[in-house]
């Protein structure tokens, strides 16, 4: 058993019970982990009280990554709070829903820009707040997705991001080496979560996903939280800068057997 007892975890991106980041906070308190929840703003606060409230003594810190200062200022909170650091877990991603819906080609230089900023350079920018209080080594975790190596239809720009985002978790790995934090990335099939449901065509996704990968069937929010829970303990010493698959084998295949039986 995973014990997580006397360490710390901050999650950045848990915004209501369907996110990937709460089925992660869930299985960290769960080995005995003390959790802080990073919340937007005001109006997402009511949401991080609530999920804070089911778990043991966690406590919520409001942070808009966008901010250089509120990053700043919630760092040093955390520092007077717990000292120390040992897992930061980014679970933080967006684009304009327009870049969604449109093809591709349409996608704007603002747009762009957003999605970049928000989902991949907020990695860098937590890292760097969370690597001085990570004065005995760490876990640093993130989400991606397959879309940054395959092309998804209506994925569009945030594919680039995710490439970029892994891209990212390579060169954080080689700089926070030497201070023995690892930083890796989850790389999550589809799941029903409120960001999820921002893409069109999502239903059609989960079943193409069930059809096509080994397991027949799509992941569960909980064996992200599983995955994540290995690579914050000492079980995954020996691993960083790597993606890990989660997805029930889906990216390993080309298509379906059932495909081929049809042709």
């Amino acid at each position: 058993m995973v014990d997580l007892k006397g360490q710390t975890a901050v999650v950045f991106g848990l915004a209501n019970k369907r996110s990937i980041a709460w089925a992660i906070a869930q299985k960290l308190a769960g080995a005995g982990a003390q959790i802080a929840i990073c919340y937007q703003n005001e109006r997402l606060k009511p949401e991080a009280e609530a999920l804070a409230g089911e778990l043991p003594d966690a406590a919520i810190f409001e942070c808009d990554v966008s901010s250089d200062d509120q990053i700043d200022n919630v760092f040093a909170q955390l520092k007077d709070r717990y000292g120390k650091l040992d897992t930061l877990v980014h679970s933080v991603a967006f684009a304009p829903a327009e870049e969604l819906h449109n093809d591709f080609l349409l996608t704007s230089r603002e747009g762009f820009r957003v999605a970049h900023e928000i989902s991949v350079y907020s990695l860098i920018a937590l890292s760097r707040g969370a690597a001085p209080l990570m004065t005995a080594g760490g876990s640093i975790i993130t989400l991606t997705y397959y879309g940054s190596q395959k092309v998804v239809p209506r994925y569009n720009v945030m594919g680039l991001a995710k490439a970029s985002l892994e891209a990212t978790v390579r060169y954080l790995a080689a700089d926070l080496g030497p201070k023995k934090i690892r930083v890796n990335a989850i790389s999550a099939g589809p799941i029903k979560t409120l960001a999820a449901r921002g893409i069109g065509g999502l239903g059609e996704m989960l079943k193409i996903h069930a059809d096509r990968s080994p397991l027949k069937r799509n992941v569960e929010p909980a064996e992200v939280g599983n995955a994540a829970l290995f690579l914050a303990s000492d079980l995954a010493t020996g691993i960083s800068g790597e993606v890990l698959y989660v997805d029930c084998g889906y990216n390993v295949m080309s298509f379906s057997s059932s495909e081929l039986t049809r042709s």
